[in-house]
């Protein structure tokens, strides 16, 4: 209990309790968000699937293409400044979303940029988030920081999938819009409150963008650990999303009397991602990514349960699994990237981290149509969670995931001796 009333008196630091505020607000316009653009969009006059598609494409994409350089700009420049901009665009987007479905004008053209704005805003936060952490708390008290935001995260999370869907029946495609814009707005206003001294920002640099990436695709490259994890995530990723995005709810829809089922795991994993962060507060693994690692064992179990008939109620034991795991992967991970990673260069490693992770995803949900048509959906999960394993495996063979040790009192951005 006295560790814990430590970890919790962070929340007593201002400029954590405004960054922890800042983003819990924001994930929760972004859980809103989804639902009442997919909605909203759908209900326009002569809309299709094809149009929600180009929508959407329309934000995923930019996010993509100018992750590496929102990297690059994070290491530059202040980054509670970079993290203020990057909510102001969503807001900006959302607000601009929202009067073309109030009033009626909605060619497709306006849409499509105003999404594409979304998908910058989202390419230039998530660089910076990694890096501002190390700027706000002390180097000691990184995980609880990481844990505590993850925790908040969640349950935005999870309130924004509850909440949204009533919104957009309630108040309309439109309105719904709205309200995601307006906390954006209030997150760059707190975001915009943190006011970091001048000896906390990243200096501004003074090279091309591309000398500045090349600089931090060294710094990627030369850490096995980190390069190898990515690695994995990029093939395990490509599975998750064939078997989360399609071929679950394919299963789901044929055999266990669709979305209430498919609700039900998802609720599963949403209860195991809040009591993963829990549990990240007091976790301590002296190896933290062999830790991490040997966790993505278990998230194939639900997929290889659904594939394999399994009762529903064990399908949402294995995706509480899942949801326990995969976040307490994600807090590991982030902090062991703090710790091990110059300040410098946080932001541009976090961003090929980010590229890597999800550059397959796309393929995997391509891909998952035609695998359904060809072998069935439960077999093609059980091939899924096959994949997960055997990439994990092929991970756990590399020496510097394994061999990662992280001192107690090691200073943030110092790599450590034994890496």
């Amino acid at each position: 209990m006295p560790g814990l009333r430590r970890d919790l008196g962070l929340l007593r630091d201002r400029r954590f309790a405004l960054l922890l505020a800042a983003r819990t607000i924001s994930v929760l316009g972004t859980a809103f968000a989804p639902v009442a653009l997919a909605f909203g969009v759908l209900g326009l006059p002569g809309a299709t699937a094809t149009t929600l598609s180009a929508v959407l494409t329309a934000e995923a994409l930019p996010m993509v293409l100018f992750m590496l350089v929102g990297g690059v700009i994070a290491d530059r420049l202040p980054r509670h400044r970079v993290m203020m901009v990057g909510e102001s665009l969503n807001a900006a987007a959302y607000f601009c979303l929202a009067a073309m479905m109030l009033t009626g004008w909605t060619p497709l053209p306006a849409l499509v940029t105003a999404s594409a704005v979304s998908g910058i805003a989202s390419a230039v936060l998530f660089p910076a988030l990694t890096g501002i952490i190390p700027d706000v708390v002390p180097a000691d008290r990184l995980q609880t920081a990481n844990a505590l935001l993850g925790l908040g995260q969640n349950i935005a999370r999870v309130t924004g999938l509850v909440l949204s869907g009533a919104a957009v029946v309630l108040l309309g495609g439109g309105w719904a819009l709205t309200a995601s814009g307006a906390m954006f707005a209030v997150a760059a206003v707190l975001i915009a409150l943190l006011r970091l001294t001048p000896a906390e920002r990243a200096a501004g640099g003074g090279h091309s963008v591309l000398a500045e990436l090349r600089d931090g695709w060294r710094e990627f490259v030369s850490r096995q650990w980190l390069w190898v994890v990515v690695a994995q995530f990029s093939v395990l990723v490509m599975a998750l999303q064939a078997a989360h995005g399609v071929l679950g709810p394919l299963v789901a829809k044929q055999s266990l009397g669709g979305a209430p089922a498919w609700s039900a795991v998802l609720a599963g994993e949403a209860v195991g991602m809040i009591v993963g962060v829990v549990v990240t507060l007091r976790l301590r693994p002296r190896r933290p990514i062999l830790f991490a690692t040997l966790l993505t064992l278990p998230t194939a179990a639900p997929y290889v349960l659904l594939g394999l008939s399994a009762p529903l109620w064990t399908v949402v034991g294995g995706a509480f699994v899942m949801g326990v795991c995969f976040d307490i992967f994600g807090v590991l991970w982030q902090t062991t990237m703090q710790r091990e990673i110059p300040a410098e260069s946080l932001s541009r490693v976090s961003s090929y981290d980010a590229l890597g992770s999800l550059m397959f995803g796309p393929l995997g949900l391509l891909l998952a149509g035609p695998v359904a048509i060809g072998v069935g959906p439960r077999p093609a999960l059980v091939a899924c969670g096959a994949v997960i394993i055997l990439v994990t495996l092929a991970a756990l063979l590399a020496p510097g995931v394994r061999g990662l040790r992280v001192a107690d009192d090691e200073p943030a951005g110092v790599p450590a001796a034994t890496r």
